[in-house]
């Protein structure tokens, strides 16, 4: 690792997108071999909409501040509570200005495949609302019709999208959003939704396998516990504003990691994979075969033993006791089928199991400033 790197790189929110290049990996039924990451590439400016993209180069990202056109949040209802909160704000750069907007909310329940729950709903300019997962009313507080298990957690998406059934909208969204989630035991988390931004102008910032995600970690305050989440997507950009990642073959990414203590000294962990999959998915092994780089395959994990995870899955770094460092994240195999938009979000939570936690996205290197980092409080 390249620890000069993991001190360069800028706070933000993980979202790096690829172009349409490579092949479907389904051949007249027979999954293909995952394919090694690209090789870097220089890229200038490109430009937006159906344009967007140039050969071989990645499109640009953004978090809830910047024109989001897509929202992107955890949650969990394991003895939690969860709510997302959507704005339509109204964006005087936006193809919707002074118009109401159509959303469509797709939830993704990890502990049921992930098979898609999915509905419409409609924002007035600079109109807000909360949904409750526990209670999904649409903004006009009639039933949604997606009832979810007690138990569930996963993936929340929200596209702006042109019509109920349509396409995402093309230019800059209207959308910014927030989600909390709140334990049983007292603590909270709580963070900006991460957000895709369809900009006029596209910057090159190389490939996936350019970037190696990083999040640092300490038991300050009594931190005990940890929940380290890994959102991989492949294709938003689909004629009907889906997003489908129940598909865990075409939907992971393997990761190397590494923690550095506090005198810069890397530890070497294994290799994991990120995928909407728990341990009971009749897919888990065929994912893990298929992938060839790990031995385990989670939606999330604790850090190590001195932060274990909050619901008692896997760890990144089973067997290390360090308390206080940096985990690196190196990407080193993604699904074969490379579609528009295919990307990778992160966040990371720490508590303390009684009254304190904190949840933020993990940092990449990247020329935008997405958000920050902050510790349990």
């Amino acid at each position: 690792m390249n620890l000069k790197n993991v001190f360069s790189i800028s706070l933000i929110a993980l979202l790096f997108v690829f172009p349409t290049t490579f092949e479907s990996n389904v051949n007249a039924g027979v999954l293909m071999d995952p394919v090694p990451l690209p090789p870097p590439s220089s890229c200038g400016n490109f430009r937006g909409g159906d344009g967007r993209y140039g050969i071989g180069c990645p499109t640009s990202i953004s978090s809830t501040d910047h024109d989001p056109f897509q929202l992107y949040a955890f949650f969990d209802l394991r003895d939690r509570e969860s709510f997302f909160q959507v704005t339509n704000v109204n964006n005087p750069d936006g193809s919707t200005f002074n118009e109401n907007i159509t959303i469509h909310v797709q939830v993704f329940n990890v502990g049921n495949d992930c098979i898609e729950n999915n509905f419409f709903d409609v924002f007035t300019p600079n109109d807000t609302h909360v949904y409750n997962l526990r209670d999904i009313l649409t903004n006009d507080g009639d039933p949604s019709g997606v009832v979810l298990p007690e138990n569930a957690y996963g993936v929340v998406v929200v596209s702006q999208v042109i019509s109920e059934g349509g396409p995402i909208v093309e230019g800059p969204g209207s959308l910014i959003g927030n989600f909390r989630v709140v334990d049983d035991l007292g603590y909270e988390y709580r963070t900006n939704a991460a957000g895709i931004s369809n900009l006029d102008q596209q910057t090159g910032f190389g490939f996936f396998g350019d970037n190696e995600y990083s999040f640092n970690y300490n038991t300050k305050g009594g931190v005990t516990l940890s929940d380290v989440v890994g959102i991989q997507v492949n294709g938003i950009f689909t004629e009907n504003g889906e997003v489908d990642i129940s598909n865990i073959t075409d939907n992971f990414v393997a990761m190397d990691i590494d923690i550095y203590d506090l005198n810069e000294v890397p530890f070497s962990c294994r290799n994991i994979i990120f995928s909407c999959v728990d341990q009971d998915n009749p897919r888990l092994q065929e994912l893990l075969e298929f992938s060839g780089d790990a031995s385990v395959a989670s939606f999330e994990y604790g850090i190590n033993n001195s932060i274990l995870h909050s619901k008692g899955g896997e760890l990144l770094c089973p067997g290390n006791i360090i308390s206080e460092g940096i985990v690196t994240l190196d990407p080193i195999n993604i699904a074969p089928t490379f579609t528009e938009g295919n990307f990778f979000i992160g966040y990371v939570g720490l508590n303390n199991g009684n009254g304190r936690g904190s949840m933020d996205s993990f940092w990449a290197p990247n020329n935008r400033i997405l958000g920050l980092m902050m510790g349990p409080g």
